[in-house]
């Protein structure tokens, strides 16, 4: 368990202030994550990292000379945001292009493309590799909805020495699609991990037995087998992933790089053990074993658990993977001396209010008594949201949700104090919500605010037809953003009907208080619904049938939030 902690909401962010102090050899803190403390004497294609906190030395101890730029760093098993992407990309690029690469997991495709957008719109170079090498999340068919693990590491190791040695952003970002195509990898758990602040792990497994298949946000294992001695573990990895070799390699006479992973609690000592029997095993098989790596490499937070990865060579990559590098948690051979490089402003600058009518600074009103109402609502509910999300996904949504719901009531409080409009404060509090918050539900509850607060405008009075239709707006982008459907088992399943009876009864002439009521009621039944759901999506679609049973957390908080403007909107005699 974890027991060092002050406020659980706050762990990553204080996390990630204490490895900035303790690895300034290596790297600075900037808005977002961390970027490299140093500089080359000639610029370079910059590759940037990053996903959910809780994996170190993935990501910020793999930023360093060899290795990447920067890595953006989310919550706990939270994706980061677009703005921190967009931000340490931003701190990161030399002018030669910036390659993103991160694991393929969908609330970091959403934050992280988003960032690729808005970089591509000024002008920069931006590619993206994701990382897919987890044989156990998708069938071999499916390469491409595979998620990302401890793998990262060989595609990261590899794209940065190619940068280091010059290669252009197209180079870059071969090399990096190469090393992925040719990486597979393979976990197990003896037990699942707990989150700052949580009274239970977020999964676990009977005395014992062995998940096998794990993710690496806590998502339990695909199976559950006996325990195995070393030497069976290492049977297994090395038959799994012998029966994943990747197109156009031949076993025989190959040359591999074999990593061997521990995901938080399993000793070195015991890692050693199995990693005895894999490299025999391999060379048994004719295969000639290159600077293989044993320990942390991609942890999941204080999982008892192990991977195995490989990584098939060929004589470029090999070159690549045996360069140089140095960072507070990898470090091979010796770089060349770097510069000290310029301190980062972390400075915000102040947004300027735009003018609105005094009919849409008094909805502002409502709108930051109705957000902060529903953080108050989330705290309540944070836990069991957390719960929900465990029984297939991560158990990470009430803590993002309490993040997010909190600093968007932040911002808009801020906002109206300075005397915004409705699109302005719904705006800023969307920007926190999704910097905040991360992961998919931090992009979404993003998007929609924003769509509401574009129909609702600065400029006019905001009437019930005004937000009927910014809520049928938002449910479209929403969909077309997150590409979900009705049945997914997503929080669309509550978005949807929602909308759609909002939109119903605001056109039969209902007020909006009375029609939100009902439609809030519709939302939660609807939520409710989803328990008789397999999840499709998601981190949750691969232990899908293991979610029937339970509602889904996203559509749950929805209507949650529904519920609790309504309460709002009853204390407004005017709506």
């Amino acid at each position: 368990m974890t027991r060092l902690f002050n406020d659980p909401s706050q762990f990553a962010d204080e996390m990630i202030e204490g490895f900035a102090a303790a690895a300034s050899r290596w790297v600075q803190a900037a808005p977002g994550g961390v970027v490299r403390s140093t500089r080359a004497d000639e610029p370079t294609v910059a590759l940037v990292v990053g996903g959910g906190s809780g994996h170190y030395p993935a990501f910020g101890g793999l930023v360093g000379p060899g290795l990447a730029h920067g890595a953006a760093m989310g919550n706990l098993f939270a994706s980061p945001s677009a703005q921190q992407v967009y931000a340490i990309a931003k701190q990161a690029d030399q002018g030669q292009g910036v390659l993103l690469s991160y694991g393929n997991y969908a609330g970091d495709v959403l934050h992280f493309d988003q960032a690729q957008e808005r970089l591509r719109a000024e002008g920069i170079d931006v590619r993206t590799v994701t990382v897919t090498d987890d044989i156990w999340s998708a069938p071999k068919e499916r390469l491409e909805q595979r998620r990302g693990i401890a793998g990262d590491l060989a595609v990261f190791k590899t794209a940065g020495a190619a940068a280091e040695a010059g290669y252009d952003i197209d180079g870059v970002e071969r090399i990096a699609q190469t090393a992925n195509a040719r990486t597979r990898s393979f976990g197990v758990a003896f037990s699942g991990c707990t989150l700052p602040g949580a009274s239970e792990p977020l999964f676990t497994v009977p005395e014992g037995k062995m998940a096998v298949g794990l993710g690496i946000h806590g998502e339990p294992g695909i199976d559950e087998v006996d325990v195995p001695t070393a030497d069976e573990l290492a049977q297994l990895f090395v038959d799994k992933l012998l029966d994943e070799v990747p197109d156009g390699v031949e076993v025989e006479g190959a040359r591999v790089v074999p990593l061997l992973n521990g995901l938080g609690s399993v000793k070195y000592e015991e890692m050693f053990v199995v990693y005895r029997r894999v490299h025999a095993l391999l060379e048994e098989r004719g295969l000639t074993i290159v600077e293989p790596e044993v320990g942390e490499l991609c942890t999941s937070f204080d999982m008892a658990g192990v991977s195995l990865t490989l990584l098939w060579l060929d004589e470029e990559l090999e070159r690549l993977w045996c360069a140089p590098a140095d960072s507070a948690g990898f470090r091979k051979g010796s770089v060349a001396p770097q510069q000290q490089a310029d301190a980062v402003d972390a400075a915000v600058d102040e947004q300027e209010v735009p003018e609105s009518t005094a009919e849409s600074r008094d909805a502002a009103h409502v709108i930051a008594a109705a957000l902060a109402a529903v953080a108050d609502a989330i705290d309540d509910a944070a836990e069991e949201l957390g719960h929900m999300d465990s029984v297939a996904g991560d158990g990470d949504h009430g803590i993002g949700m309490q993040r997010g719901s909190r600093a968007g009531s932040t911002a808009a409080t801020a906002a109206v104090h300075a005397g915004a409009g409705a699109q302005t404060t719904l705006e800023r509090a969307a920007d926190a919500w999704s910097d905040r918050a991360g992961g998919t539900s931090g992009a979404i509850w993003g998007e929609m605010l924003r769509t509401l607060g574009r129909h609702v405008g600065d400029d006019r009075h905001v009437t019930a037809q005004t937000v009927a239709d910014g809520v049928v707006a938002a449910k479209d982008a929403v969909m077309a953003f997150g590409k979900a459907k009705v049945g997914d088992k997503t929080m669309v399943d509550a978005i949807v009907p929602f909308a759609d009876d909002l939109a119903r009864r605001i056109a039969d002439g209902q007020r909006l208080r009375d029609a939100w009521g009902h439609s809030a009621g519709v939302a939660d039944e609807a939520a409710q619904e989803t328990a008789a759901l397999a999840a499709t999506l998601g981190r949750a679609k691969s232990h899908g049938d293991k979610s029937i049973g339970t509602p889904d957390p996203g559509a749950v908080s929805f209507a949650l939030i529904c519920s609790t403007i309504y309460d709002v909107l009853t204390t407004d005699r005017e709506q």
